[in-house]
C-alpha cells in the first residue's frame, strides 16, 4: 500500500550545453568542453530523485563566441526544445550559452514558451521566479560588460600597434609574404604589382588591366582571377608604399616598400580624373568598328579588347561567354579585330556596287531629295570606297554603326545585316558632299 501511495516523481529531460571561445586545446583528449559536461552530468546525477535524466544528444560549439547565436550546437538544442524534447537546459556558468544581455532575452523566450527551465551548475538560480530573473539579468549585464571592455582594450591594442606601423594579422597584399608576424616582399608577386601600376599609368583602364593580366595568366595569392576591383583596391592600398593604415590613418610601415612613391603620385593623379573620362579615351585609343555590332553562333555578343607585346598593339574581339565562364565555353572564343572588321568592309564594298541596293537607296533618298536621281545614288555610294582608308577611325566607326544593323559570326563565315535607311542616310550626306565639291 506504501508503494501504491508514493507520488509520481515526472521525468525531466535535461540537456548539457558546452562552448568554448578559442579553438586552442579541442584537439586534447579532455578539453574544457569534457571539463564543463562532466560537471554539468554530475549535477544532473544528483537531481535523479527529482526526476531529472541525462538526454543523449550532446549540444557543444568549440572555437565559437559567446556574442553570436549562429552557433551550430545551439541552434540544434533550440530546434529540440521547440520539439518539445527538452525540459532542462544544463549550463556551466551562464555565459557559456551567451555573453549577451540582448540574445539571451532571446533564449529565454524560448525557453519560457516551451516550458523549459534554464539552470547554471555554478550559479544556483532558476528562470522560472522573478528573483532568478533578476539575478541573471545581473550577471549577464557584468558579463556584457566585461565583454565590451575586452573589446575597446584590443581595439586599443591593435591602434597603437598600427601606428607603431606593425602588421596585425589577415591575409597578407599581393606582393608580400608574413614571416616572423612581418611583411616580407614576394619578388615574383611583388614584379607583377609593379607591372600594374606601371601599365596602369599607361592605359589607364582597370578594365583593360583586368583582361590583359587574365591573359598574363596572373592571379591572386590564393589562386583567384583578379578583377578591375581588385585592381583598384590594389592601386589604392598604401602598404605598397611602405605605410600602415587604421580607421583611414597612415603611418610609417615596418615593412619596405614595393611601389616607387613617383609612380604612386602619377597613378593617383590618374584616378582622380573621372572613369567616365578616362573609359572614353581608353575606347578612342583602341577604336572598334564592330562594337555593339557582333554576335557569335549562341547569341553573345563580342566586346573589343586589346594587348600590347613587343611595342604593338593587338586587337581582338572576345565573347561574352568567355568572359563570363572561361575558355571553351563558346565554338569561338575570340577572333583578330583587324580580320573581322575586313571582312565586314568588302562586304559593304559589295553592297555599294549591286544594282538593287543603288535602286533601293535611291527611292529612300528620293523621299526625302526629289532632286536625287539614281545616277547620283550610285555615284554617292560609290564614292565611298576610294575615300575609306582616308577617314578618321571615328568617322569609320560612325559611317559602321550607320549602315550595319548586325554581324553574326559562326564556325563557317559570317553574316552581316543592312540598315537600308543607314544607307539613305550616308547617300544624302554624300550627295551633298558632291554638290558642295562641283
Amino acid at each position: 500500500m506504501n508503494a501504491l501511495n508514493k507520488p509520481i516523481v515526472r521525468k525531466l529531460r535535461c540537456a548539457v550545453y558546452t562552448r568554448k571561445s578559442s579553438e586552442e586545446g579541442l584537439e586534447q583528449e579532455f578539453n574544457s568542453l569534457h571539463a564543463q559536461r562532466e560537471a554539468c552530468e554530475s549535477y544532473i546525477a544528483s537531481q535523479r530523485s527529482e526526476g531529472w535524466v541525462l538526454v543523449r544528444d550532446q549540444y557543444d560549439d568549440g572555437g565559437i563566441s559567446g556574442g553570436t547565436l549562429e552557433r551550430p550546437g545551439l541552434k540544434r538544442l533550440l530546434a529540440d526544445i521547440e520539439d518539445g524534447l527538452v525540459d532542462v537546459v544544463v549550463v556551466y556558468k551562464i555565459d557559456r550559452l551567451s555573453r549577451s544581455l540582448m540574445d539571451f532575452s532571446k533564449l529565454v523566450e524560448v525557453f519560457d514558451r516551451n516550458g523549459v527551465t534554464f539552470v547554471s551548475v555554478t550559479q544556483s538560480f532558476n528562470t522560472t521566479t522573478s528573483m532568478g530573473r533578476l539575478t541573471l539579468n545581473i550577471l549577464l549585464s557584468f558579463a556584457q560588460f566585461e565583454r565590451e571592455v575586452t573589446a575597446e582594450r584590443i581595439r586599443d591594442k591593435v591602434r597603437a600597434s598600427r601606428m607603431k606601423g606593425m602588421w596585425m594579422g589577415g591575409c597578407p597584399p599581393l606582393g608580400y609574404e608574413v614571416k616572423a608576424r612581418k611583411l616580407v616582399e614576394n619578388p615574383a608577386d611583388a614584379a607583377h604589382v609593379r607591372w600594374v601600376f606601371a601599365r596602369f599609368i599607361e592605359i589607364g583602364s582597370g578594365t583593360v588591366l583586368a583582361r590583359e593580366l587574365a591573359e598574363r595568366g596572373v592571379t591572386t595569392s590564393r589562386g583567384h582571377r583578379i578583377d578591375k576591383k581588385f585592381i583598384y583596391r590594389m592601386l589604392s592600398n598604401r602598404v605598397y608604399i611602405g605605410e600602415a593604415v587604421h580607421k583611414g590613418a597612415s603611418y610609417p610601415g615596418e615593412h619596405k616598400g614595393i611601389v616607387p612613391r613617383e609612380t604612386w603620385d602619377q597613378v593617383h593623379a590618374i584616378l582622380t580624373e573621372s572613369p567616365r573620362k578616362r573609359a572614353a579615351r581608353t575606347r578612342a585609343d583602341t577604336p572598334a568598328l564592330l562594337r555593339g555590332l557582333l554576335f557569335g553562333p549562341d547569341g553573345a555578343a563580342f566586346s573589343p579588347t586589346h594587348t600590347r607585346k613587343g611595342g604593338r598593339l593587338y586587337r581582338y574581339y572576345v565573347s561574352q561567354t568567355v568572359l563570363k565562364y572561361g575558355a571553351g565555353s563558346c565554338p569561338i572564343g575570340r577572333v583578330p579585330a583587324g580580320e573581322i572588321e575586313a571582312a565586314v568592309i568588302d562586304q559593304l564594298r559589295i553592297v555599294f556596287r549591286q544594282p538593287e541596293i543603288v535602286a533601293g537607296t535611291w527611292k529612300a533618298v528620293r523621299t526625302h531629295a526629289d532632286g536625287i536621281t539614281e545616277a547620283d545614288a550610285r555615284a554617292a555610294l560609290q564614292q565611298l570606297d576610294p575615300l575609306w582608308d582616308e577617314l578618321f577611325p571615328a568617322e569609320q566607326a560612325r559611317i559602321v554603326a550607320l549602315l550595319v544593323e548586325r554581324v553574326d559570326i559562326c564556325t563557317d563565315g559570317l553574316t552581316v545585316r543592312i540598315r537600308t535607311d543607314g544607307l539613305a542616310g550616308l547617300a544624302r550626306e554624300m550627295s551633298a558632299e558632291v554638290g558642295v565639291a562641283a
